[in-house]
């Protein structure tokens, strides 16, 4: 796919929450600048100040916390039309606590957040966008989620991640998935043998 092709995915994804108009996406498209990264490449350090909100155009990132003893954890997986970033970070203009790692070799389109933030101020159609998505993530899919980790086993909690993220598997490492979904690698290999019995 093309850049251009590429910014199109990103209005796709903007209006799949709420629509804007011609003048406010030709604002948005102003701030874009693209960033390519290597897999392994740290995008986000724990500690480090979030300045930018990125777009996923292909490739995948893990945001990890890391503990006291060195054991990491994966808090989240983004792949492709995900939007990634530190939001309490970037917010609160506070040290992200957790680090962003490409798992591929990954395409993003970066938006500076302060510029972001000014033109969602000043456009009202960019402001609803903006609710939408904090609503839709930030309560409506975060309560669901939250309640899944102590009332769902994982098996149907990896059931869900492949259902948003079909091509996880061949993809992402067995341990980062496993470690999103809170269970071993171990755990994980189990529970993929007994689900292809009942296919």
């Amino acid at each position: 796919m093309t850049e251009a092709q590429y910014i199109s995915e990103l209005r796709l994804k903007i209006e799949s929450y709420s629509p804007i108009l011609e003048e406010s996406w030709s604002l948005i498209k102003s701030i874009i600048t693209f960033k390519s990264l290597e897999k392994g490449e740290i995008l986000l350090r724990n500690g480090q100040i979030a300045k930018n909100v990125y777009f996923v155009c292909k490739g995948a990132l893990r945001a990890y916390v890391t503990d006291y003893d060195g054991n990491m954890y994966t808090k989240n997986i983004f792949m492709e039309n995900d939007f990634a970033g530190s939001t309490v970070s970037y917010l609160l203009t506070k040290p992200s606590q957790f680090a962003l790692e490409a798992l591929e070799d990954t395409l993003l389109i970066s938006l500076n957040y302060k510029k972001y933030r000014q033109l969602i101020e000043s456009n009202i159609d960019l402001k609803n966008f903006y609710i939408a998505y904090l609503e839709k993530n930030w309560i409506l899919d975060k309560e669901p989620r939250e309640v899944s980790l102590v009332m769902e086993d994982a098996t149907d909690r990896y059931l869900k991640l492949l259902e948003k993220h079909p091509s996880i598997d061949e993809r992402i490492q067995k341990l980062h998935i496993a470690s999103h979904l809170g269970i071993t690698p171990t755990q994980l290999s189990r529970i993929r043998k007994n689900i292809k019995k009942k296919d």
